[in-house]
């Protein structure tokens, strides 16, 4: 099972606590996880990737195992941890400002 961190905005809407889990069939990636999380909560589609084009919303920010991998590419490979289900894949809603 995939471990998802979502923030607290998209828990409300998802109307869920704490992390959500998710079964993924094949690779794990960030294209799967999504597509995954969005099947099992439809009320989240467009709100972390545009609904016409498929790409990451500004301001949404993707980690796993303590790194980065917003801009990975959406078909690769999360790494292991994650797709074991040992560490979390986290949405993290990105600030903007000065």
């Amino acid at each position: 099972m995939i471990r998802v961190v979502l923030p607290a905005h998209l828990r409300t809407l998802a109307r869920v606590d704490g992390e959500v889990t998710l079964h993924v069939e094949g690779q794990v990636t960030q294209r799967a996880v999504l597509d995954a999380l969005e099947t099992r909560y439809p009320m989240l589609r467009g709100t972390i990737r545009d609904h016409v084009t498929g790409r990451r919303r500004a301001f949404v920010r993707f980690f796993a195992c303590e790194q980065d991998v917003t801009h990975e590419p959406p078909d690769g490979p999360l790494p292991d941890a994650v797709a074991i289900g040992a560490e979390p894949f986290l949405i993290v809603g990105a600030m903007a400002g000065g």
